[in-house]
């Protein structure tokens, strides 16, 4: 599981500068965890981000985005409170959540979304 700066996401997620329409960057899909350090919800689901990252190593990354940091990147996807999840695919739109989501919940939304078992 991997911090991204604005610089980063652009890199590894999507250049939200150079591009108006969703096109993913990523080797592979991803989700993104929009945080904040403040945030108690944040912190009780970063263990499970923890576990589904290394569950899914190599099928799928796991990014984290702190919000209060990264004001920029948070603002483009309209991202208003947190945890927020953004659910990136290889093709196709990304998809968002908001709350501490259960690892069962996720799960199915990586099976959903990913096509990943």
């Amino acid at each position: 599981m991997e911090t991204l700066t604005s610089n980063g996401f652009k890199e590894k997620v999507f250049d939200y500068e150079k591009n108006n329409s969703w096109t993913f960057a990523g080797p592979r899909p991803a989700i993104i965890d929009f945080y904040a350090d403040w945030c108690g919800p944040c912190k009780r689901l970063a263990p499970v981000l923890e576990e589904i990252s290394k569950q899914y190593e190599g099928k799928l990354d796991v990014y984290k985005v702190n919000i209060d940091t990264e004001q920029d990147v948070a603002s483009t996807f309209g991202v208003m409170s947190v945890p927020t999840l953004l659910f990136a695919p290889m093709s196709g739109e990304p998809q968002m959540a908001q709350g501490a989501l259960p690892k069962e919940i996720l799960e199915q939304a990586i099976h959903d979304v990913f096509n990943i078992k």
